[in-house]
């Protein structure tokens, strides 16, 4: 009788293990149920990849589930606040330069608008433009000596301008121009002189006149101050040893070296000589107005004395 009733007693503790195993194994069924769990791919900013299955949907709660920290350079896509789905990629990027600079200000400067930041760091795009800018011609006046007192001037040769092409870099941002540089300059056709000739009655006194003695300084004082000031423009001791040569040609680097034929005066032989009044009132005596002049004049007609020199050299005349 007692076997009996153990027997019995074990059949209902067989009973009631079976049950309680059987009750764990539905709910971790219905939890498996509730909890899907999905393959998410991530891929680090180095490019390292790597699959994981999580029951998160997330960005920022799967990253944090598997000890991945996001740097203050890089960024996620998605958003880290946006949800993903099963087969979905989650990416880590290094973000760019604007970006960045945009992080760190708003991180400063807590009351600047994601508008002001956008505005201010706009992207800057760049384009390469070719425009034509006209080359003004020079007169030339020629003295004819005559008999009379009236001063008679008779055009002979009508001045026409010439053309030259000018490339650029040019840079904007927000279709607003920030920067221009200069990457070619091509002469497309050459001005004509007009020639203009001057029949007036000359002496030795009025030709004196136009030769002012009152000069000061040598011809190392004005090749010295001159090598200066191409330095000054960018150029290179080619272009000064070019202008030294073009300049030994015209004047022979004379203060108040005169041309009767032309009226040309001074070192860079400005035709005519009170051209020259635009540097400085003390244009026939002074050197360094001259010089002045001078290289502004190449400057803007040839870009350099290396140019000035090489027209010199194929035109006769600069």
């Amino acid at each position: 009788m007692k076997n009996s009733k153990e027997k019995a007693s074990l059949s209902i503790m067989k009973i009631i293990c079976i049950s309680i195993i059987l009750v764990l194994i539905s709910g971790i069924g219905v939890l498996a149920v509730n909890k899907k769990l999905n393959s998410v791919k991530i891929v680090l900013h180095n490019g390292y990849e790597m699959t994981v299955l999580t029951a998160k949907t997330k960005v920022s709660e799967i990253l944090e589930e598997n000890n991945i920290l996001i740097e203050d350079n890089e960024k996620v896509l998605p958003g880290t606040d946006e949800e993903v789905e099963d087969g979905q990629t989650i990416e880590i990027k290094d973000k760019s330069e604007r970006e960045i600079q945009i992080s760190k200000v708003s991180e400063e400067t807590v009351e600047t608008s994601l508008e002001d930041l956008l505005e201010t760091y706009a992207p800057i795009t760049e384009k390469i433009v070719v425009e034509q800018v006209a080359i003004p011609f020079e007169t030339i006046t020629k003295e004819a000596t005559g008999t009379g007192d009236e001063t008679k001037n008779r055009v002979i040769q009508q001045g026409k301008d010439g053309l030259k092409e000018i490339t650029y870099k040019i840079k904007y941002q927000k279709e607003v121009e920030i920067e221009r540089t200069v990457l070619s300059e091509v002469v497309v056709k050459e001005p004509v002189n007009k020639i203009v000739q001057v029949q007036k009655v000359t002496s030795r006194a009025a030709v004196e006149r136009e030769i002012p003695a009152a000069v000061s300084g040598t011809v190392a004082d004005y090749q010295a101050y001159a090598k200066q000031r191409c330095y000054d423009y960018g150029w290179s001791d080619y272009d000064f040893s070019c202008l030294v040569k073009l300049w030994n040609r015209e004047s022979g680097w004379r203060v108040n070296a005169y041309n009767r034929s032309s009226g040309a005066y001074g070192i860079p032989q400005a035709l005519p000589g009170n051209k020259m009044a635009s540097a400085g009132p003390e244009y026939q005596t002074n050197y360094m107005t001259q010089i002045n002049w001078g290289l502004g004049y190449i400057k803007g007609r040839y870009g350099s004395p290396a140019s000035a020199w090489n027209h010199s050299q194929s035109k006769g005349w600069y």
